[in-house]
């Protein structure tokens, strides 16, 4: 994968939480990075285009529902269209719902799977074929879980959502490395992040105690910075990191290990 050229990047659920970490990070390293998510956080992701600008890397943000494959398509399109490219995608946004298996219901499940697995697939689709167009290989990341290689209880479609991810990275990688593509997913254990905070927190311990207790993991089990995440990205997306594909690298202190 060459350096010789200014790299862009498209980061997925950016506005806010590990995609703006991971956003932002990757402007550090010389980058230009589109950001996505959501319609309504349309003013939150202009933020992000605003910070990563003021790191002296250009930016655009591309609204839209990742399960939905006209919308990933079009954000494809649009970094390229705005960027002149597409060297990295970071398959980073989803959803979670906090159900156990008697609890979730149709509409959960089709949800989130609908969002955590489809649109994992829809974005790692669309970029490798953008990737293989350009002939210049790349990296695409995505979001797995701690609970996609060991499910947490209360987590029953999450868990299978991100177990999806971590199947689909290694058809992926083995796929697209003629093409000199890397495909890897990170699968972080609790980051403090908007989706697993919650307004009992400040009663149960503290951040994310409340997630802590609800998924059944020990007291005290440590909570992470999404800068944490951000730096793991950084090196996958490191031109000199060919040799690493198909792997999902947990970040969760040992609550998992292959």
């Amino acid at each position: 994968m060459s350096s010789g050229f200014t790299r862009v990047a498209l980061v997925t659920g950016a506005a806010q939480g590990m995609g703006l970490a991971i956003a932002l990070r990757l402007a550090e390293d010389g980058l230009d990075v589109a950001v996505n998510d959501i319609t309504s956080k349309s003013e939150a992701l202009q933020q992000a285009v605003s910070q990563i600008e003021a790191k002296g890397r250009r930016a655009v943000a591309v609204s839209g529902d990742i399960s939905s494959e006209a919308d990933v398509k079009a954000m494809v399109d649009r970094a390229v269209d705005a960027l002149g490219g597409l060297d990295v995608m970071v398959a980073n946004a989803g959803i979670a719902v906090m159900a156990g298996l008697l609890e979730t219901t149709v509409e959960d499940w089709d949800r989130i799977f609908s969002i955590n697995a489809r649109g994992a697939m829809l974005c790692y689709k669309y970029a490798a074929l953008q990737m293989i167009k350009q002939g210049r290989g790349g990296r695409i990341i995505g979001a797995s879980s701690t609970s996609g290689k060991l499910a947490s209880i209360n987590l029953c479609a999450y868990s299978a959502a991100k177990s999806v991810v971590r199947s689909l990275t290694q058809a992926a990688a083995q796929e697209l490395q003629p093409y000199n593509i890397t495909v890897n997913a990170y699968a972080p254990g609790l980051v403090n992040t908007p989706m697993v905070q919650h307004p009992d927190d400040v009663k149960n311990g503290g951040p994310v105690s409340t997630a802590t207790k609800t998924f059944g993991l020990p007291e005290g089990t440590k909570v992470m910075d999404p800068g944490v995440i951000a730096n793991l990205v950084s090196y996958l997306v490191h031109p000199k990191t060919d040799f690493m594909t198909g792997q999902t690298i947990a970040v969760d202190s040992g609550r998992t290990m292959d």
